[in-house]
C-alpha cells in the first residue's frame, strides 16, 4: 500500500478513497483523524525524544498505531495533505483558552487551501476542539455537532478562533500568518518535552474525540463527555485499568519501556 492508503486506513477511511480538493473531503480527513488517533504524551513521560520529521511521524502514528501532541499530529496531517496535493501552511499559535495571561506560542496549526477558501485545521488538541475544519472568514459562525466556532481578527494577535460556550464567545486559539517550517517547531517542542514548567511532562494527558464528545485520561482519572457534560468518571484507575483503557478506548498499542 502507499503511504496515503495506509493513512486512510489509520483514520478509518477506505484505502481506495478518492482524493478531492474539497471541503467535504477535508471534513472526512479531520473527523477521521480526531476520532481515530489519540492525543497523548506517553513518550514525553518516558523521556523518549520526539522526532518531528515526516518518516518518524508516519512510523510512530500510522505504522505503530500511536498518537502524539500538536507538533506531531498536525505535523503528520500537514505532510499527508501535501502528499495529496493540497496547499498547506503551518503556523505558530497561542492556546489561550483558560489563560489569564498571554501564553507563549507553543501550538502548531494548519491553514489549508481548498475549494472556496482557506480552512483552519487542527487535530492536535485533547480538549473540546473542532472536529471539522473551520473556514478562515471573519465573523462567520460555523456550527458543528453541539459546538459553534467563529473567527475574529485582532491587530496584534491576528486570527482569533473562539467557541460559543455558556452563552458567550470564548477565545480558544490565536495565530498570525507567518509561515513556519518544520525546523521551527523543534525548539518549542523541546520546551514542552523538557522544561520544568511544561504541563506535558507531569502526568498522562490522553484524549480522543467521539461523535458526541470525547474521552480523556488526565492523571489517574478517566472521563467520558457528551458535548461538554461529564457523563462517566473513574477515579484513581489502576495500572491494569489504565493499560486496558489505552487499547480499548483510545486505540493505542503501547508498551512501557523497562
Amino acid at each position: 500500500m502507499t503511504k496515503i492508503q495506509k493513512f486512510f486506513e489509520r483514520i478509518g477511511l477506505d484505502k481506495h478513497t478518492t482524493i478531492e480538493h474539497s471541503f467535504d473531503f477535508l471534513k472526512k480527513l479531520q473527523y477521521g483523524a480526531v476520532t481515530s488517533i489519540a492525543y497523548e504524551n506517553l513518550d514525553i513521560l518516558e523521556g523518549k525524544p520526539l522526532h518531528l520529521d515526516k518518516e518518524a511521524l508516519f512510523e510512530k502514528i500510522v505504522e505503530s498505531h500511536r498518537g502524539g501532541y500538536c507538533f506531531e499530529l498536525n505535523g503528520l496531517l500537514s505532510f499527508m495533505l501535501e502528499e495529496m496535493g493540497f496547499q498547506v501552511k503551518n503556523y505558530f499559535a497561542r492556546y489561550v483558552r483558560g489563560e489569564t495571561e498571554i501564553p507563549m506560542r507553543r501550538h502548531r496549526v494548519l491553514a489549508v487551501s481548498c475549494g472556496d477558501g482557506v480552512y483552519f485545521c487542527d487535530i492536535g488538541v485533547g480538549d473540546v476542539a473542532p472536529k471539522y475544519p473551520v473556514k478562515m472568514e471573519v465573523g462567520l459562525e460555523q456550527p458543528q455537532f453541539e459546538e459553534c466556532y467563529r473567527f475574529t481578527k485582532d491587530p496584534v494577535h491576528g486570527w482569533v478562533l473562539s467557541d460559543f460556550h455558556k452563552g458567550e464567545w470564548r477565545q480558544f486559539v490565536t495565530f498570525t500568518e507567518e509561515k513556519q517550517y518544520d525546523v521551527d517547531f523543534i525548539q518549542p517542542s523541546f520546551y514542552c518535552e523538557k522544561h520544568p514548567d511544561s504541563v506535558f511532562n507531569k502526568a498522562p494527558m490522553i484524549a480522543i474525540k467521539t461523535e458526541k464528545g470525547r474521552k480523556a485520561i488526565n492523571g489517574a482519572e478517566y472521563k467520558e463527555f457528551c458535548g461538554t457534560e461529564l457523563v462517566h468518571l473513574e477515579e484513581n484507575i489502576s495500572e491494569e485499568r489504565y493499560h486496558q483503557l489505552l487499547g480499548q478506548e483510545f486505540h493505542l498499542y503501547y508498551e512501557k519501556s523497562c
